[in-house]
C-alpha cells in the first residue's frame, strides 16, 4: 500500500517537473494579486491639470513644458484638461438656453454630413396585374462645419498672483458667459457667413407656419394657428421660444369680458405652457416689428450643434506687458444647423 502511494506522488512530482520544464515566450511583468487600473487619457491625468494651471498662473517651466507636450494645439494654445472641459459645457448649459433644447453632438473632424429624407415613397392602389407604379425615397445631405468662436479675457498681474483668486472659476463663468450669449445669438439668428445657421434664417431655417394679419401685434387665434401649423408627431416634444416682450404682449391678450386668455403658470418650479407645451424666452429672439419672426415652435433638438473637440487655451504674456496685465485667448469651434425645416415652425408678422 505505501508503495501505491509512493508510485502516485512520484507521477504527480512527473507531471509538475514537465510543466515548469516549458518554454515562456513572454516575460511575466504583473506582481501576482495585484490588479492593475486602465490607463487614464494624458487630459485626465492629476499631472496635466495641475501644469495647465500653472502655465495659466505664470511662465511655465520646463517641467510643466513637457506635461503640457501632449495638449499643445497648432495655435500654441493647450487643450483644456478633460475635468475643466466638463466644467465649460456645465456652465454653457446655464448660460446658453439653446444647448438645453436642442441636439448636441461632438464630431472630432472639422465636416459631418447628416443624410436627410427628403421625400418618402407612397403605396398605389392597382387592378389585378397592372403595373405597380415606382415611388421612391428620395434622400437629402445636411453638412454641418465648424466656425471658430474666440474672446479674450484680460486679468491683472496683482490679482492673478493673489491666491485667493479662483483663476478657474472666473474663466469658466467669464468663457460662458461671452461664449453661451455668442452662440445662442447665432442659433436664432446666424446668417451661415462665419458662423451657424439660426433657425429664423430666410431659405435655411424653420418653415414660416403663420403669417400674422399686423406687422406689431399678434391674436391668440394666431398663436393658435402656429400650434396646428406643426405636423402632429413634433408637437408631442415641441416648446414656444421668444422673447420677453413679446411673452408680455401675449399675456396681455383678453376675452369680450375683460379676463385674460392666457394664465402662466403659478407653481414655483414649473415652466409657463401654452397649449401644455412649455414657453422660453430669448433675448436673441426678434421683437415684434414688421416681417420679423417673433415665436418659434417645435422639436428643437431637431437643431444640432456640433462641438468639434478640444478647447484651446493659451496665456498672452507680452502683450498686455505695458499695462501690467496678462491676457487668456480662449477658442473654440462649433457649428448648428436645423436638420429638418419640417419640425420647427414660425409666426412671421405681416410685411
Amino acid at each position: 500500500m505505501n508503495l501505491g502511494k509512493e508510485i502516485e506522488r512520484l507521477e504527480r512530482q512527473a507531471v509538475l517537473d514537465l510543466e515548469l520544464s516549458k518554454a515562456i515566450t513572454s516575460p511575466i511583468t504583473n506582481q501576482p494579486n495585484v490588479v492593475q487600473e486602465p490607463e487614464k487619457p494624458v487630459r485626465a491625468t492629476k499631472e496635466y491639470t495641475q501644469a495647465f494651471w500653472t502655465a495659466m498662473r505664470s511662465k511655465p517651466n520646463f517641467s510643466v513644458h513637457n506635461a503640457l507636450q501632449v495638449g499643445t494645439d497648432s495655435e500654441g494654445g493647450y487643450l483644456v484638461p478633460d475635468e475643466f472641459e466638463r466644467t465649460l459645457l456645465e456652465a454653457l448649459q446655464e448660460e446658453n438656453l439653446f444647448r438645453q433644447i436642442a441636439k448636441v453632438i461632438t464630431t472630432s473632424s472639422g465636416d459631418k454630413k447628416i443624410p436627410v429624407v427628403a421625400s418618402k415613397g407612397t403605396a398605389s392602389w392597382v387592378e389585378e396585374e397592372a403595373v405597380i407604379p415606382e415611388s421612391d425615397d428620395a434622400f437629402g445631405q445636411v453638412s454641418i462645419g465648424v466656425y471658430k468662436l474666440a474672446t479674450l479675457i484680460k486679468v491683472s498681474e496683482e490679482l492673478l498672483n493673489d491666491n485667493v483668486f479662483n483663476l478657474e472659476q472666473y474663466i469658466a463663468r467669464e468663457f460662458a458667459r461671452r461664449m453661451g450669449a455668442k452662440e445662442e445669438e447665432a442659433f436664432f439668428v446666424g446668417d451661415g457667413s462665419g458662423k451657424p445657421t439660426g433657425i429664423f434664417h430666410n431659405t435655411a431655417g424653420a418653415g414660416v407656419g403663420v403669417m400674422a394679419a399686423s406687422t406689431t401685434t399678434i391674436t391668440f387665434d394666431e398663436i393658435m394657428d402656429l400650434y396646428y401649423s406643426l405636423k402632429s408627431p413634433y408637437r408631442k416634444s415641441a416648446v414656444f421660444v421668444t422673447n420677453d416682450a413679446t411673452v408680455k404682449a401675449i399675456r396681455k391678450l383678453k376675452d369680450g369680458n375683460g379676463q385674460y386668455l392666457w394664465q402662466p403658470s403659478v407653481t414655483a418650479g414649473e415652466p409657463d405652457t401654452l397649449f401644455s407645451r412649455p414657453v422660453k424666452t430669448s433675448a436673441y429672439v426678434p421683437s415684434l416689428a414688421a416681417s420679423a419672426k417673433v415665436i418659434a415652435f417645435g422639436d428643437f433638438s431637431y437643431y444640432w450643434v456640433a462641438d468639434r473637440q478640444g478647447r484651446s487655451f493659451q496665456r498672452l504674456n507680452e502683450l498686455f506687458a505695458v499695462t501690467g496685465q496678462v491676457g487668456f485667448k480662449a477658442t473654440q469651434r462649433v457649428d448648428g444647423k436645423l436638420i429638418l425645416p419640417e419640425a420647427i415652425k414660425v409666426l412671421q408678422m405681416k410685411a
